[in-house]
């Protein structure tokens, strides 16, 4: 049995751009070959894939399910829209989302590296990196879930409330992104950097500080409230709040996760002409 040295295991990683383990595995099933291991993995498609792992994927789609009182979000990208509606990723999405849900996995590496062999066979056949970006679970007395054309995904956790004012409440953080539940979720920290920029604003108008002081707490009420679900106007009809459409159904929301495809990944820009000029000149 060939001693499979780390130097050896770099050399492939460096010749191949894949993982660590993956390299090991390869060299100790080629017995030290390294020429041996490459040509293993490009035939299974790990090469291919590796190289691939670096490329933006920013697209892709948000999966829901609810299973009782167990809810979860899943996002799974690829690098174009075209990709994220082929049967092959759906299906693929489908199945994670399917484990995800029956091993109430809530942490995103143990989905990883539960499928990280499919997703490599995926890569090689679809040509796009693939990736299982991230998963959140929540639990609810009722739960609610709103898709909307599969890029943004949403679910919502309440009490006293029947199947359709979840599902509306899911369709306003769809639309609304609120970012916390209450006025009274805001962290500490949120609102007191928040208070100070309103507070210097209202001081450079020239107002002594007790009256810029009663003018901020105004501000901050409302600001506050915009980014609180609970806070904001119903998109549905704005003549109420949210908070005043649940007390109506004497309802309230416990929690909500919202995911929207690439939120917070950055995409290249691409110059097409530079492309086009570059490809013109290795032909």
């Amino acid at each position: 049995m060939a001693e499979i040295t780390a130097s050896l295991v770099k050399e492939l990683r460096e010749r191949t751009g894949a993982g660590m383990m993956e390299c090991k595995k390869a060299l100790v099933e080629a017995n030290g070959d390294i020429e041996l291991a490459i040509d293993n993995m490009r035939k299974s498609g790990q090469a291919k894939a590796a190289k691939k792992a670096g490329r933006v994927a920013a697209e892709g789609v948000i999966l829901t399910a609810i299973d009782g009182k167990f809810g979860l979000v899943l996002e799974l990208n690829c690098e174009t829209d075209f990709v994220a509606k082929d049967a092959g990723f759906k299906a693929f999405g489908e199945e994670v989302l399917a484990a995800a849900l029956a091993g109430r996995v809530s942490d995103v590496e143990v989905l990883k590296a539960q499928f990280e062999e499919q997703r490599t066979a995926l890569v090689a056949k679809i040509g796009e990196n693939i990736n299982i970006r991230r998963v959140s679970v929540i639990e609810g007395d009722v739960l609610g879930s709103y898709l909307h054309g599969a890029r943004i995904g949403v679910m919502v956790a309440a009490t006293g409330a029947d199947d359709e004012l979840v599902k509306h409440i899911a369709m306003h953080v769809a639309a609304s992104k609120p970012e916390y539940v209450k006025p009274e979720d805001v962290p500490a920290d949120v609102v007191s950097h928040e208070h100070q920029i309103q507070l210097d604003i209202a001081m450079q108008s020239g107002k002594p500080r007790e009256i810029a002081e009663k003018m901020v707490e105004g501000r901050m009420r409302k600001f506050t409230g915009e980014i609180s679900l609970t806070g904001q106007h119903f998109v549905m009809d704005p003549s109420k709040t949210v908070g005043q459409l649940l007390k109506e159904h004497n309802a309230d929301v416990t929690g909500f996760i919202r995911f929207e495809v690439g939120e917070g990944i950055e995409k290249a820009e691409v110059d097409f002409a530079a492309e086009v000029a570059a490809m013109s000149k290795s032909s």
